[in-house]
């Protein structure tokens, strides 16, 4: 995308292509103007123009250019903080609105991807959570257990079953979440984006946004060719924010993240290697992920930016480390090599922010844009359409703040990756 092998990899190589779009040239209006082309921005377009709205979308690049093309592409349900953290977090109502909400979200996304018709190679046979060590183990217990009390289709399997599943006996045990699955990210944006134009929303890619102005009860939002003028605008920008609302991008710390994809495997691996094709990562703090894409690749990612030295460190790490927790892959080919930022709060939560009047927007993922965003979308259309109040949304409202030593954080999760991977070809 934009010339650059290294931001998409595999899932710009494999995606359909998206809706023909162009940017903005000259002044229209509308009821609502989004900015961002991603999940959260095209589902929020997508059902705010079913329920009749006049939707204008602006993305400064193309579609799913941020997050949204270049993760691994797992359907999670809820966050990384525990689910009985939450309400000592948010409090007891926000904490629990929250977890019914994402505990579902992963529901949202293939209901969607079936009511469109959307070709993004979902797999719906769940994803697992894999123990390294003593310490993991009491980990994926506690969350079993925190999710099976609230009624989750949840399973803890044992290093046996675990074994079988993924194909390795490199962990303790696993949890397996029914909830969950696994998709070709850029395809599903994409799909998001032609359900939207379909249902009526205006897509402007290569426009980012300048300026914003409110000029009487509306609001102007200006790029260099153009100019809309509508009552709402969602901010749907996240961790690749730039312009007016960089202040998104500016409270969260960047984690990089790096995948690597093989040449499809041969047959007997493919029955071997998560021959379920569920989505896999571990509980170790420089995680991995793992998980197939259809014609048989092996996508395999961790911590770490693939630019500088860092792109033969983590490549050497990546070939080794991929041997030694699949011992029968032998000497492993990539295909494609890509990596992106994570946009990860203070709290590991995600924010909803009213940046003005009418200038709504939820961010911080945290490494879980898929369900979250798409469900986030839906969330801001409801409330944009009087459905649902800002008392009865699932976070509470507050400001953008950047945390203390973002910068210096940065440096030290991309330098400290490159230096354990470098040191460690363990997993």
């Amino acid at each position: 995308m934009l010339n650059d092998p290294r931001s998409h990899g595999l899932w710009e190589k494999t995606a359909g292509e998206p809706p023909a779009t162009s940017p903005l040239q000259g002044a229209i209006s509308a009821d609502v103007v989004i900015v961002g082309g991603g999940y959260t921005g095209l589902s929020s377009g997508l059902h705010l123009a079913e329920a009749g709205s006049k939707v204008v979308l602006l993305e400064a690049k193309e579609i799913g250019f941020g997050g949204a093309g270049r993760n691994v592409g797992l359907i999670n349900a809820g966050m990384w903080v525990m689910p009985s953290d939450l309400p000592g977090v948010l409090g007891p109502v926000h904490g629990e609105r929250l977890l019914e909400l994402l505990g579902n979200a992963p529901k949202l996304v293939m209901e969607l991807i079936d009511k469109h018709g959307i070709a993004c190679e979902l797999e719906r046979n769940g994803t697992l959570h894999c123990a390294v060590g003593a310490d993991g183990l009491k980990e994926i217990e506690e969350r079993a257990a925190q999710w099976s009390a609230r009624g989750a289709p949840v399973k803890l399997l044992d290093a046996a079953e675990t074994a079988r599943r993924i194909g390795s006996n490199a962990y303790a045990a696993s949890l397996l979440d029914l909830r969950a699955g696994t998709l070709q990210p850029l395809a599903y944006a994409r799909g998001l984006a032609h359900a939207a134009v379909k249902a009526g929303v205006a897509i402007h890619t290569s426009s980012p946004v300048i300026a914003t102005e409110r000029r009487g009860s509306r609001w102007t939002v200006k790029t260099e060719t153009g100019e809309v003028c509508a009552d709402w605008i969602i901010v749907a920008t996240d961790a690749y924010s730039t312009g007016p609302f960089e202040q998104v991008r500016n409270e969260q710390v960047y984690l990089p993240y790096f995948n690597f994809a093989t040449v499809p495997l041969g047959h007997n691996l493919r029955q071997s290697i998560l021959p379920g094709r569920e989505g896999a990562w571990d509980t170790k703090d420089i995680l991995s992920s793992f998980r197939m894409d259809h014609a048989g690749r092996l996508v395999f990612g961790s911590v770490g930016a693939l630019r500088n030295t860092g792109l033969t460190v983590h490549k050497g790490w990546a070939k080794r480390a991929l041997k030694r927790l699949f011992p029968m892959i032998g000497d492993v080919e990539f295909e494609c090599e890509w990596y992106g930022q994570i946009g990860m709060t203070d709290n590991a939560l995600p924010r909803f922010h009213k940046f003005a009047p009418n200038v709504i927007g939820f961010s911080g993922y945290n490494g879980r844009g898929i369900a979250p965003g798409t469900v986030f979308g839906r969330t801001l259309a409801e409330h944009i359409l009087g459905r649902l109040a800002e008392a009865d949304l699932p976070l509470p409202l507050t400001s953008p703040t950047e945390p203390s030593f973002r910068a210096l954080k940065e440096l030290w999760y991309e330098a400290g990756a490159q230096v354990a991977h470098f040191a460690d070809a363990r997993f």
